[in-house]
């Protein structure tokens, strides 16, 4: 009786412990992205309204690989200051636009 009780509890601890990691795990939207991905880049500061060329997208990439996404938060629009718009044409003809909003990070 106490064995199946044990059981019982770590199976709901784990079951609990399941549901945390999928709810509270991180995202990594660009992880598999590729230099060979990316046509054109582009990053237009706002303000100022000024856009720069990428030219160095093995350098972007790397740094997209590592950005990392915790959860949704749709606050950013209460903040005031600078955003940094990075826009890339992918080689199969989409286009993503990717938002630094010091603290967020929105992309489509």
């Amino acid at each position: 009786m106490k064995h199946k009780k044990f059981l019982l509890i770590a199976l709901i601890c784990l079951i609990g412990i399941g549901i945390s990691f999928l709810l509270f795990s991180a995202h990594r939207p660009f992880k598999n992205l590729e230099a060979a991905d990316i046509t054109s880049a582009s990053v237009r500061l706002s303000p100022p309204d000024t856009t720069i060329q990428i030219v160095e997208t093995e350098e972007l990439v790397s740094y997209l690989n590592e950005v990392v996404i915790y959860n949704k938060d749709n606050s950013y629009t209460e903040y005031d200051g600078q955003a940094v718009i990075f826009t890339l044409s992918l080689a199969d003809g989409s286009q993503v636009e990717i938002i630094a909003y010091n603290p967020f990070i929105y992309y489509n």
